[in-house]
Formats: structure tokens, sequence, C-alpha cells
């Protein structure tokens, strides 16, 4: 069924003066309710979701000038030309020449992506290998992902025993500020689910550092009872 004039008209009209709308605004410039006609409205004309913000925010195909990952940020709202969060993991690790940590992905998509990449390895549309203290995340092809994991091998070394890169102390921060009640033991095995190595002892460093809660360890072991 053609898509009247109007319509496509009121879209244009509505990015015309903003880059990143919301499904509110698509209902207000196109005066209706209706999802279908809405969706369809847009398929016409071509549109992607946010990768970021669970897709809910929407722009047309022709707006995004995407850099050579296929990705564009509109302030912190993200867009890939793969379209959803899912597809654009799968490409950016099919892509890199060594794999991806969970730290570099997200240095490049400004978001965390633990719980994506983890069904991603669960639906076998990706491999990880242990590397150092975090997952490298490889190819579902076999010979691709050996030559990935061959070319991780010589990289760099990371922080000497005992210390922590700023991407790993974030990742700890974050996990305190979910889960106040735990201990340095239990932040320990939650992390390590999270594809990380990180030792109560190191959790402890980091407390002091920040001048954080004592932990039911700390108490145990410093202080008097």
């Amino acid at each position: 069924m053609p898509i009247p004039s109007s319509y496509v008209a009121a879209l244009n009209k509505l990015f015309r003066t903003r880059l990143v709308v919301l499904l509110d605004d698509l209902r207000r410039a196109l005066k209706t309710q209706s999802r279908t006609t809405i969706f369809r409205v847009l398929s016409a004309v071509g549109y992607l979701t946010s990768y970021s913000h669970a897709g809910r925010y929407y722009t047309l195909e022709r707006i995004p000038q995407f850099d050579s990952r296929g990705l564009w940020q509109y302030r912190d709202i993200g867009f890939s030309s793969q379209g959803t969060l899912r597809a654009t993991l799968v490409h950016l690790v099919e892509t890199s020449p060594a794999g991806q940590t969970h730290g570099e992905l997200q240095d490049v998509l400004h978001l965390r992506v633990h719980d994506t990449l983890r069904l991603l390895v669960e639906a076998r549309e990706l491999k990880r290998e242990q590397f150092q203290d975090t997952y490298v995340y490889l190819s579902a092809k076999s010979d691709r992902a050996s030559r990935q994991w061959a070319q991780r091998q010589p990289l760099a070394p990371g922080p000497a025993p005992g210390e922590l890169d700023p991407s790993r102390i974030i990742d700890i921060l974050v996990e305190v500020i979910h889960h106040p009640q735990d201990d340095t033991a239990a932040l320990s095995r939650r992390l390590r689910k999270l594809g990380h190595r990180v030792t109560p002892d190191q959790l402890e460093t980091v407390f002091r550092r920040y001048e954080l809660k004592k932990t039911a360890a700390s108490r145990s072991r410093h202080w008097p009872r």
C-alpha cells in the first residue's frame, strides 16, 4: 500500500529540525498513535534505531555520518550501520584482527555490553577465550578465530600483578554501586563471572584508594570485634 505523501512530508519536516527522535515525537509529527503506521512510514523512507538506550531512539538512514567502524554518536546516543547492538558487536569482533575484549568494546561503544556478549557466546555467534585478566571475544568461525587468537598473543602484557588498569577499576566501582551489600569475596566471584579475574586483595586496595565502605571480609581481617 503506498504511503500518503502527507506522512512523508511530515516525517521529513520533523527530521529537518531534529536529527534523533523518540517514538512520541513520531506520533506527534505524524498525528497518529498507530505503531504500524509509524513504522510503515519509517520503513518507506529508511530508518535506524539506536544500539544504545535500549533502541528507543530513531534517525533516518541518510542522517548519520558513520566512522570507519560504522558507528555514529549523537550526544550520548549511539547508532550503527549494522543496526542492532548484537549485530554491531558481532561485526566489531569479526572485523578485528585480534578479537576484542569487553573493555575495548566498551571504549568504542560507550556502554557496558557484558550481558549481550554472554548471550552471543551462548548462541554461538561469538567465541571467547581467557586472556590475562579478562576474556577476548573471537569470531565464531574457527579459522578466523585462530588467526585472531594468534595475533592477540604478542600484544603488550597488562598491568603488573596486584595492579589494575583504569577500565577494570571502573568495572569494580560499578559493581560496588549495584551490589553494596557484597563483601570482597562475593564481589570477586561476581567479577569473575563477568570475565574479570580480580582478587579480594585487589578489591580492598581499590576500596582503600577511593575510601569506600569496609567490607565484611575487611572487618573480619582488620577490625577487632
